[in-house]
Order: C-alpha cells, then sequence, then structure tokens
C-alpha cells in the first residue's frame, strides 16, 4: 500500500505542476472550449483568477513531493471540485481525467485520513462548555 500511495503522490503531484504551470508558460497548447464552457474559462482568465488557481495547482503539487501532503490535499481540495465540477456539468470530454484525479486525491485523503481526523470529530457538550467558558474569560480579561 506504501508504493501504491508514493505512485499516488507522484502521479497527482505531476498533473498539478503540468498543468498549474502550462497556465503560465503555455508549453501544451489548450483552445479555448466551445459555449459556457469558454465563457467561464475566458471569464476566469480576463480577470486573472485562472493565474491564482494555477499558483495553488503548481503549490499544491509540489507539497505532494514533500512531507506536507495534508496541506497539499487541503490546498488541491476545492480546485479538484471545480474541476469534476466544470466536467460534469460544461465540459464532459475532460471528465475522465478529471475522475482519475479526483480517485487519486481521494486515495491519499484515505491514506492520511489520521491528519483531517479532527475535521469530522463531533463536539461533545462538555468540550463546548469548556471552549466558550475559555473564550468568555479570555474576552472578561482583555476588557480589563
Amino acid at each position: 500500500m506504501k508504493i501504491a500511495t508514493i505512485i499516488a503522490r507522484g502521479l497527482l503531484g505531476l498533473v498539478f505542476v503540468v498543468f498549474g504551470s502550462n497556465q503560465f508558460l503555455h508549453f501544451i497548447p489548450m483552445p479555448m472550449p466551445a459555449g459556457q464552457a469558454g465563457a467561464f474559462i475566458g471569464a476566469m482568465f480576463v480577470t486573472h483568477y485562472l493565474y491564482v488557481v494555477a499558483a495553488v495547482q503548481v503549490a499544491g503539487g509540489l507539497l505532494l513531493f514533500t512531507r506536507y501532503v495534508p496541506l497539499a490535499l487541503t490546498l488541491l481540495g476545492p480546485v479538484i471540485v471545480n474541476i469534476l465540477s466544470f466536467h460534469i456539468f460544461m465540459a464532459p470530454s475532460g471528465l475522465p481525467l478529471a475522475s482519475i484525479v479526483a480517485a487519486l486525491a481521494l486515495f491519499l485523503l484515505w491514506r492520511h485520513r489520521e491528519h483531517f481526523a479532527g475535521l469530522i470529530k463531533p463536539v461533545s457538550r462538555t468540550e463546548k462548555a469548556a471552549a466558550n467558558l475559555a473564550t468568555a474569560t479570555q474576552g472578561s480579561a482583555v476588557a480589563h
């Protein structure tokens, strides 16, 4: 399973570094899609939002090659959701690659689930009361 994790990290990192870098360097010709997909990409390009997404892709892709895989997955998660949504609703021709990317990310998320466990752990009433008390105590200490 460790080898599969290394392969998934490498493939996912490579995809995001290559396609994110392509937005800056234009080494892979990418024709503008037709219809609503083209309008969407065009709007992202005109507002320079595409460069922000590309920078996050490159950063997340590079982080997959380091020990900061949970941070990489946190950065790439919203990008992957948007890529999947784009291909489901506007450009289904790219859905196979988008599905592979999502599957690789989900596999890595599962392999690093211990780092994300706190996000889905319910807070008990005792913990919530203690947190509220601590916040109230800090607030009154600052006021005095």
